[in-house]
């Protein structure tokens, strides 16, 4: 372990502990340093214990509650107590092999009262349970267990593969769950535009159809004024006649010139006219008898 000893002095490292013997009997803990050995008193360095911490990797198989089949893997970091030095160097051969047979009694006989996601979420309590118990026994015998750690814990890779898919499908079913309320959203709001255009549609209407029956009001009047002998009805055919040629005239200019075929003659601009004007009196009689 790095030391040097003869019959007469011996050197101890830094972070280690000498044993002292008398006649093969233990006499004393000897600290880091240079010491000298009186062999002729039968005093001898029987040995070396180092304090520094030392690490063990453990791996253990064992069974779940719900019949899983998993691997620990734990990690135990122990040293020497320096001033207990004497139990750890006569009372264990083989520490180790002490140790690794703790931690496979507490794990198999706490593990199987985990179902394997219990496990995964309360390894950090298995571990405790690890470390209480190796205190306990391991400190009679000059050891103290600093950390310890659950490094991994490795199911079966068929139980590995299926909880994978389990995970899976549940995002899956998540994200479909999204897709369809965006959806919704989207169907919600472009009804609602639609809604709303069909609003603003109607009332551009209402108001063009305004405009076109004050202008009209305007021309009836002021053609009236200044042509005398002339009544309302009149001016109303003469307006009616005019926008009437108007329209075949756009009709005959259209960039789709197509062929229209409608009844025409003065008489029939007279019975437009008239069914005009049976349709706003028959309105305006409605509207009186509502009221």
């Amino acid at each position: 372990m790095g030391n040097t000893c003869c019959f007469l002095c011996g050197c101890i490292d830094q972070a280690s502990v000498g044993v002292i013997e008398r006649w093969g009997r233990f006499e004393r803990l000897a600290p880091p340093g240079f010491h000298f050995f009186n062999c002729f008193t039968g005093q001898c360095l029987a040995g070396v214990m180092s304090t520094r911490i030392h690490s063990l990797d453990v791996r253990i198989e064992t069974k779940t509650k719900d019949n899983v089949f998993v691997q620990l893997v734990c990690s135990i970091q122990y040293r020497v107590v320096k001033e207990n030095a004497d139990d750890a160097f006569y009372e264990l051969a083989n520490p180790k092999e002490q140790i690794q047979a703790y931690v496979f009694d507490v794990v198999r006989a706490l593990v199987p009262r985990m179902a394997l996601d219990e496990l995964f979420e309360q390894k950090g309590e298995v571990a405790k349970a690890v470390l209480e118990e190796l205190e306990k026994v391991m400190g009679a015998y000059g050891y103290s267990i600093e950390h310890i750690l659950m490094v991994d814990i490795i199911p079966d890779d068929t139980v590995r593969k299926a909880m994978n898919e389990i995970n899976a499908a549940q995002r899956l079913q998540l994200a479909s769950v999204y897709k369809g309320e965006a959806e919704k959203i989207f169907q919600v709001k472009k009804a609602e535009a639609e809604a709303e255009a069909k609003y603003l549609g109607g009332v551009g209407v209402a108001r063009q159809r305004q405009a076109i029956t004050d202008g009209l009001r305007e021309n009836i009047l002021e053609f009236s004024h200044k042509v005398t002998g002339t009544s309302a009805k009149e001016v109303m055919d003469l307006i009616m006649i005019t926008q009437y040629f108007d329209t075949i005239k756009d009709l005959g200019n259209s960039s789709k010139n197509t062929t229209v075929f409608i009844p025409h003659g003065p008489g029939h601009v007279r019975d437009i006219g008239d069914q005009i004007r049976n349709g706003l009196m028959e309105a305006s009689s409605a509207q009186l008898d509502e009221q």
